[in-house]
Protein backbone atom coordinates (compact mmCIF):
# COMPACT_ATOMS: atom_id res chain seq x y z
CA UNK A 1 0.00 0.00 0.00
CA UNK A 2 1.34 3.53 -1.01
CA UNK A 3 1.53 5.94 1.79
CA UNK A 4 -0.89 8.79 1.71
CA UNK A 5 1.90 10.98 1.32
CA UNK A 6 3.57 9.65 -1.12
CA UNK A 7 0.38 9.37 -3.16
CA UNK A 8 0.07 13.04 -2.68
CA UNK A 9 3.38 14.14 -3.19
CA UNK A 10 3.41 12.70 -6.37
CA UNK A 11 0.33 14.29 -6.86
CA UNK A 12 1.33 17.57 -6.34
CA UNK A 13 4.42 17.19 -8.13
CA UNK A 14 2.21 16.35 -11.46
CA UNK A 15 1.30 20.17 -10.67
CA UNK A 16 4.51 21.71 -10.19
CA UNK A 17 4.68 22.03 -6.89
CA UNK A 18 7.70 20.76 -4.58
CA UNK A 19 7.02 19.84 -0.75
CA UNK A 20 9.46 20.64 2.37
CA UNK A 21 10.05 17.64 4.73
CA UNK A 22 10.29 19.17 7.92
CA UNK A 23 9.06 22.41 9.64
CA UNK A 24 12.74 23.86 9.17
CA UNK A 25 12.73 23.33 5.35
CA UNK A 26 11.96 26.63 4.57
CA UNK A 27 10.53 28.62 2.64
CA UNK A 28 6.78 26.95 2.32
CA UNK A 29 3.14 28.67 1.64
CA UNK A 30 1.57 26.45 3.79
CA UNK A 31 1.83 23.06 6.21
CA UNK A 32 -0.09 20.04 6.08
CA UNK A 33 -0.28 18.32 9.36
CA UNK A 34 -0.70 14.33 9.03
CA UNK A 35 -2.49 13.56 12.19
CA UNK A 36 0.03 14.75 14.60
CA UNK A 37 3.80 15.77 15.39
CA UNK A 38 5.49 16.49 18.52
CA UNK A 39 6.73 19.73 17.30
CA UNK A 40 3.88 21.87 19.06
CA UNK A 41 6.62 24.59 19.45
CA UNK A 42 7.22 24.86 16.03
CA UNK A 43 3.30 24.71 15.26
CA UNK A 44 3.12 27.75 17.29
CA UNK A 45 5.61 29.88 15.77
CA UNK A 46 4.05 29.32 12.37
CA UNK A 47 0.90 30.07 13.60
CA UNK A 48 2.27 33.23 15.08
CA UNK A 49 4.13 34.31 11.86
CA UNK A 50 0.76 33.34 10.13
CA UNK A 51 1.63 30.32 8.06
CA UNK A 52 -1.33 28.91 6.93
CA UNK A 53 -1.43 25.24 8.93
CA UNK A 54 -3.74 22.23 8.03
CA UNK A 55 -4.28 19.05 9.77
CA UNK A 56 -5.85 16.14 7.82
CA UNK A 57 -7.60 13.96 10.58
CA UNK A 58 -8.14 10.13 10.32
CA UNK A 59 -9.79 8.58 13.19
CA UNK A 60 -9.04 8.11 16.70
CA UNK A 61 -7.20 5.16 18.68
CA UNK A 62 -9.55 3.30 20.57
CA UNK A 63 -9.15 -0.50 20.56
CA UNK A 64 -7.07 -0.05 23.86
CA UNK A 65 -10.05 0.64 25.92
CA UNK A 66 -11.75 -2.49 24.94
CA UNK A 67 -9.02 -5.42 24.45
CA UNK A 68 -5.98 -5.44 26.57
CA UNK A 69 -3.17 -4.35 24.65
CA UNK A 70 -0.17 -3.76 26.86
CA UNK A 71 0.60 -0.80 29.62
CA UNK A 72 3.05 0.52 26.55
CA UNK A 73 0.22 0.75 23.65
CA UNK A 74 -2.01 1.80 26.20
CA UNK A 75 -0.51 5.24 27.10
CA UNK A 76 1.39 5.36 23.89
CA UNK A 77 -2.81 5.40 22.24
CA UNK A 78 -3.64 7.83 24.58
CA UNK A 79 -1.16 10.55 24.06
CA UNK A 80 -1.32 10.13 20.82
CA UNK A 81 -5.17 11.00 20.97
CA UNK A 82 -4.64 14.17 23.23
CA UNK A 83 -1.47 15.30 20.74
CA UNK A 84 -4.09 15.24 17.94
CA UNK A 85 -6.74 16.38 19.88
CA UNK A 86 -4.48 19.88 21.12
CA UNK A 87 -3.43 20.23 17.96
CA UNK A 88 -7.12 20.28 16.27
CA UNK A 89 -8.27 22.82 18.81
CA UNK A 90 -5.74 25.17 19.34
CA UNK A 91 -2.94 25.23 16.43
CA UNK A 92 -4.83 25.01 13.27
CA UNK A 93 -6.79 26.80 10.25
CA UNK A 94 -8.37 24.28 8.73
CA UNK A 95 -9.20 20.71 9.49
CA UNK A 96 -9.96 18.00 6.37
CA UNK A 97 -11.10 14.99 7.67
CA UNK A 98 -10.91 11.63 5.78
CA UNK A 99 -14.82 11.05 5.65
CA UNK A 100 -17.63 12.10 7.46
CA UNK A 101 -17.65 9.56 9.86
CA UNK A 102 -14.32 10.72 10.97
CA UNK A 103 -15.59 14.10 11.32
CA UNK A 104 -18.95 12.87 13.02
CA UNK A 105 -16.13 10.91 15.77
CA UNK A 106 -14.21 14.05 16.19
CA UNK A 107 -17.04 16.00 16.92
CA UNK A 108 -19.18 13.61 19.56
CA UNK A 109 -15.93 13.10 21.57
CA UNK A 110 -14.03 16.58 21.70
CA UNK A 111 -16.51 18.53 20.70
CA UNK A 112 -17.12 21.31 17.57
CA UNK A 113 -14.53 23.55 16.55
CA UNK A 114 -14.71 26.53 15.30
CA UNK A 115 -12.29 25.72 12.55
CA UNK A 116 -13.30 25.44 9.11
CA UNK A 117 -13.13 22.15 7.74
CA UNK A 118 -13.90 19.65 5.06
CA UNK A 119 -14.23 16.16 4.11
CA UNK A 120 -11.63 14.93 1.58
CA UNK A 121 -11.63 10.93 0.73
CA UNK A 122 -8.41 8.93 0.12
CA UNK A 123 -7.80 8.59 -3.20
CA UNK A 124 -5.97 6.02 -5.53
CA UNK A 125 -3.85 6.05 -9.26
CA UNK A 126 -6.30 4.69 -11.24
CA UNK A 127 -3.83 3.56 -13.74
CA UNK A 128 -1.47 1.97 -11.33
CA UNK A 129 -4.75 0.35 -9.13
CA UNK A 130 -6.62 -1.03 -11.99
CA UNK A 131 -8.39 -4.64 -13.11
CA UNK A 132 -5.90 -4.68 -16.21
CA UNK A 133 -2.96 -6.71 -14.90
CA UNK A 134 -1.09 -9.80 -14.63
CA UNK A 135 -2.76 -11.63 -11.92
CA UNK A 136 -4.60 -15.05 -11.84
CA UNK A 137 -7.94 -15.65 -10.05
CA UNK A 138 -8.10 -19.44 -8.54
CA UNK A 139 -10.81 -21.66 -10.10
CA UNK A 140 -10.58 -24.56 -7.50
CA UNK A 141 -11.28 -22.09 -4.55
CA UNK A 142 -12.40 -18.57 -3.37
CA UNK A 143 -10.21 -16.52 -2.22
CA UNK A 144 -10.60 -14.24 0.28
CA UNK A 145 -8.06 -11.23 0.82
CA UNK A 146 -7.46 -9.49 4.07
CA UNK A 147 -4.76 -6.43 4.02
CA UNK A 148 -3.85 -4.68 6.58
CA UNK A 149 -0.56 -2.92 7.41
CA UNK A 150 -0.50 -4.72 10.56
CA UNK A 151 -2.75 -7.14 12.59
CA UNK A 152 -1.85 -6.35 16.14
CA UNK A 153 -2.63 -4.00 19.01
CA UNK A 154 -5.80 -5.25 19.65
CA UNK A 155 -6.61 -6.02 15.78
CA UNK A 156 -6.38 -9.43 16.11
CA UNK A 157 -9.97 -9.41 16.42
CA UNK A 158 -10.06 -8.41 12.38
CA UNK A 159 -8.54 -11.68 11.57
CA UNK A 160 -10.38 -13.70 13.58
CA UNK A 161 -13.73 -12.65 11.78
CA UNK A 162 -12.14 -13.00 8.96
CA UNK A 163 -11.40 -16.63 9.83
CA UNK A 164 -15.26 -17.01 10.82
CA UNK A 165 -16.52 -15.78 7.85
CA UNK A 166 -14.17 -18.11 5.53
CA UNK A 167 -16.01 -21.00 7.77
CA UNK A 168 -19.59 -19.71 7.22
CA UNK A 169 -18.91 -20.21 3.73
CA UNK A 170 -17.21 -23.88 4.00
CA UNK A 171 -20.11 -25.12 5.63
CA UNK A 172 -23.01 -22.89 5.17
CA UNK A 173 -22.66 -22.27 1.17
CA UNK A 174 -20.22 -25.12 0.42
CA UNK A 175 -17.11 -23.44 -0.83
CA UNK A 176 -13.57 -24.18 -0.24
CA UNK A 177 -12.12 -21.07 0.90
CA UNK A 178 -8.48 -19.52 0.83
CA UNK A 179 -7.89 -16.56 3.23
CA UNK A 180 -4.98 -14.22 2.00
CA UNK A 181 -3.73 -12.29 4.76
CA UNK A 182 -1.35 -9.44 3.35
CA UNK A 183 0.54 -7.52 5.92
CA UNK A 184 2.53 -7.91 9.29
CA UNK A 185 1.28 -10.32 11.40
CA UNK A 186 3.14 -12.10 14.91
CA UNK A 187 4.18 -15.86 14.55
CA UNK A 188 2.26 -16.92 17.18
CA UNK A 189 -1.06 -15.67 15.81
CA UNK A 190 0.84 -17.62 12.63
CA UNK A 191 1.09 -20.90 14.35
CA UNK A 192 -2.68 -20.42 16.20
CA UNK A 193 -4.17 -20.68 12.99
CA UNK A 194 -1.64 -22.20 11.03
CA UNK A 195 -3.38 -26.05 10.77
CA UNK A 196 -7.00 -24.85 10.05
CA UNK A 197 -8.75 -27.99 9.35
CA UNK A 198 -11.45 -26.72 6.86
CA UNK A 199 -10.01 -23.06 5.81
CA UNK A 200 -6.79 -22.53 3.95
CA UNK A 201 -4.38 -19.70 5.03
CA UNK A 202 -2.01 -18.24 3.52
CA UNK A 203 0.37 -15.56 5.37
CA UNK A 204 2.46 -13.25 2.71
CA UNK A 205 3.55 -11.13 5.07
CA UNK A 206 4.61 -7.31 4.45
CA UNK A 207 4.58 -6.58 0.76
CA UNK A 208 6.06 -3.76 -1.69
CA UNK A 209 3.56 -1.72 -2.91
CA UNK A 210 4.06 -2.85 -6.63
CA UNK A 211 2.48 -6.03 -5.78
CA UNK A 212 -0.64 -4.92 -4.34
CA UNK A 213 -2.78 -4.26 -7.50
CA UNK A 214 -1.59 -7.79 -8.67
CA UNK A 215 -2.77 -9.42 -5.29
CA UNK A 216 -5.87 -7.58 -5.54
CA UNK A 217 -6.91 -8.67 -9.18
CA UNK A 218 -6.00 -12.19 -7.90
CA UNK A 219 -8.99 -12.33 -5.27
CA UNK A 220 -12.75 -12.62 -5.02
CA UNK A 221 -13.29 -10.16 -2.70
CA UNK A 222 -11.35 -7.91 -0.27
CA UNK A 223 -12.68 -8.32 3.45
CA UNK A 224 -12.33 -4.96 5.21
CA UNK A 225 -11.96 -6.28 9.06
CA UNK A 226 -10.84 -2.88 10.63
CA UNK A 227 -14.18 -1.96 12.57
CA UNK A 228 -15.06 1.52 12.78
CA UNK A 229 -12.34 2.70 10.04
CA UNK A 230 -12.11 6.59 8.79
CA UNK A 231 -11.07 5.92 5.55
CA UNK A 232 -9.28 2.26 5.16
CA UNK A 233 -6.73 2.76 1.46
CA UNK A 234 -6.81 -0.98 1.46
CA UNK A 235 -10.51 -0.39 0.41
CA UNK A 236 -10.36 2.22 -1.92
CA UNK A 237 -7.23 0.21 -3.87
CA UNK A 238 -9.60 -3.09 -3.59
CA UNK A 239 -12.66 -1.07 -5.49
CA UNK A 240 -10.17 0.21 -8.39
CA UNK A 241 -8.78 -3.20 -8.92
CA UNK A 242 -12.28 -4.45 -9.70
CA UNK A 243 -12.42 -5.83 -6.03
CA UNK A 244 -15.63 -6.53 -4.46
CA UNK A 245 -15.71 -5.04 -0.82
CA UNK A 246 -17.04 -7.67 1.84
CA UNK A 247 -17.12 -5.90 5.13
CA UNK A 248 -20.28 -4.62 8.37
CA UNK A 249 -21.59 -1.90 7.88
CA UNK A 250 -19.51 0.63 10.49
CA UNK A 251 -17.22 3.34 10.40
CA UNK A 252 -17.07 5.10 7.01
CA UNK A 253 -17.30 1.66 5.05
CA UNK A 254 -21.36 2.85 3.85
CA UNK A 255 -19.91 6.23 2.32
CA UNK A 256 -17.28 4.41 0.39
CA UNK A 257 -18.87 1.11 -0.60
CA UNK A 258 -22.02 1.83 -2.32
CA UNK A 259 -23.71 1.84 -6.06
CA UNK A 260 -22.95 -1.79 -5.82
CA UNK A 261 -19.21 -1.93 -4.92
CA UNK A 262 -20.05 -4.78 -2.37
CA UNK A 263 -21.64 -6.07 0.24
CA UNK A 264 -22.15 -4.29 4.13
CA UNK A 265 -23.62 -6.32 6.27
CA UNK A 266 -25.38 -5.38 10.07
CA UNK A 267 -23.50 -5.81 12.55
CA UNK A 268 -26.10 -7.28 14.65
CA UNK A 269 -24.97 -5.61 18.02
CA UNK A 270 -22.48 -2.50 19.26
CA UNK A 271 -19.28 -2.23 17.32
CA UNK A 272 -18.02 0.15 19.91
CA UNK A 273 -18.36 -2.34 22.32
CA UNK A 274 -16.99 -5.23 20.22
CA UNK A 275 -19.98 -7.08 20.60
CA UNK A 276 -19.79 -10.75 19.03
CA UNK A 277 -20.95 -9.84 14.89
CA UNK A 278 -23.27 -11.48 12.85
CA UNK A 279 -21.11 -13.28 11.17
CA UNK A 280 -24.09 -15.29 8.98
CA UNK A 281 -25.01 -11.99 7.44
CA UNK A 282 -21.71 -11.14 6.73
CA UNK A 283 -21.34 -14.98 4.85
CA UNK A 284 -24.90 -14.06 3.49
CA UNK A 285 -23.31 -11.18 1.62
CA UNK A 286 -19.71 -13.01 0.62
CA UNK A 287 -21.72 -15.20 -0.82
CA UNK A 288 -23.88 -13.16 -3.24
CA UNK A 289 -20.53 -11.10 -4.45
CA UNK A 290 -19.05 -14.31 -5.56
CA UNK A 291 -22.37 -15.87 -7.08
CA UNK A 292 -22.60 -12.75 -9.21
CA UNK A 293 -18.84 -12.02 -9.45
CA UNK A 294 -18.84 -9.62 -12.73
CA UNK A 295 -21.38 -7.36 -12.37
CA UNK A 296 -19.77 -6.70 -8.28
CA UNK A 297 -16.41 -6.35 -10.61
CA UNK A 298 -17.60 -4.17 -12.80
CA UNK A 299 -19.68 -2.13 -9.94
CA UNK A 300 -16.33 -1.82 -7.86
CA UNK A 301 -13.97 -0.21 -10.58
CA UNK A 302 -16.83 2.53 -11.52
CA UNK A 303 -17.04 3.30 -8.02
CA UNK A 304 -13.68 4.14 -7.71
CA UNK A 305 -13.12 6.12 -11.04
CA UNK A 306 -16.50 8.03 -9.74
CA UNK A 307 -15.36 8.84 -6.05
CA UNK A 308 -11.37 8.13 -5.71
CA UNK A 309 -9.06 9.24 -8.15
CA UNK A 310 -5.80 11.13 -7.24
CA UNK A 311 -6.52 13.76 -9.23
CA UNK A 312 -9.78 14.66 -6.95
CA UNK A 313 -7.81 13.43 -3.43
CA UNK A 314 -5.14 16.05 -4.80
CA UNK A 315 -7.56 18.77 -6.01
CA UNK A 316 -9.15 18.83 -2.52
CA UNK A 317 -6.03 18.93 -0.44
CA UNK A 318 -4.96 22.01 -2.63
CA UNK A 319 -8.20 23.74 -1.90
CA UNK A 320 -7.85 23.25 2.03
CA UNK A 321 -3.68 24.67 1.70
CA UNK A 322 -5.66 27.60 -0.47
CA UNK A 323 -2.72 26.89 -2.82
Amino acid sequence: MVSFRAKLASGLGQRGISIATGLADVPYAAVLVIGGTRDLPGLRRLKKRGVRIVQRLDGMNWIHRKRRTGLRHYLRSEYGNIILSLIRSRLVDHIVYQSIFSRQWWERVYGLTRIPCQVVYNGVDLDQYSPIGQARIPEDRIRILLVEGSIGGGYEWGLETGIQLAERLVFAHSHKVEVMVVGKVSASLQQRWKDHPSVQLQFTGQVPAERVPELDRSAHLLYAADINAACPNSVIEAMACGLPVVAYDTGALPELVSDGAGSLAPYGGNPWKLDPPDIDALAEGADTVIRYQSAFRSAARKRAENVFSLDQMVAGYLDALNL
